[in-house]
């Protein structure tokens, strides 16, 4: 092939601005890899992060969902605690029902005396015959 034919080929496929684009291609194909790489680089840096906004975002959510859960375990675990405070009251009001309950019949009621009555007779008449 001579210089004609090489002419006339280059000619046919794009003249000058076909050899522009091949020696362009072949003298900057290491920098555009390098462009690619960079630009590939960039959108998974993108894509990474928006998972960890996203993550972070649920993670958000989700300390709101326990921190909620929480103050409804404090609620109930509050509410527990006042009824056993008032099953306790209770107890003790009963307790002390048994102390002032009346041992006599119920026609001798005007005369009752409770058992904490009796305690204290008791012990007042102790004590008197610890003075004699």
């Amino acid at each position: 092939m001579g210089l004609n034919e090489w002419l006339a080929v280059i000619g046919a496929l794009g003249g000058f601005e076909a050899i522009k684009w091949i020696v362009n291609f072949y003298v900057n194909r290491k920098t555009n890899a390098r462009k690619e790489d960079a630009s590939a680089d960039s959108m998974e840096d993108e894509n990474e992060r928006k998972q960890v906004d996203w993550l972070e975002d649920r993670i958000a959510q989700r300390d709101m969902k326990i921190d909620t859960i929480y103050v409804e375990l404090r609620n109930e675990q509050n509410d527990k605690l006042s009824w056993i405070h008032k099953c306790h009251e209770l107890e003790l009001q009963l307790k002390d029902a048994e102390h002032n309950r009346c041992d006599r019949p119920d026609s001798e009621c005007g005369r009752r005396i409770p058992p904490r009555r009796i305690a204290l007779i008791n012990k007042k008449e102790e004590k008197n015959e610890n003075i004699d």
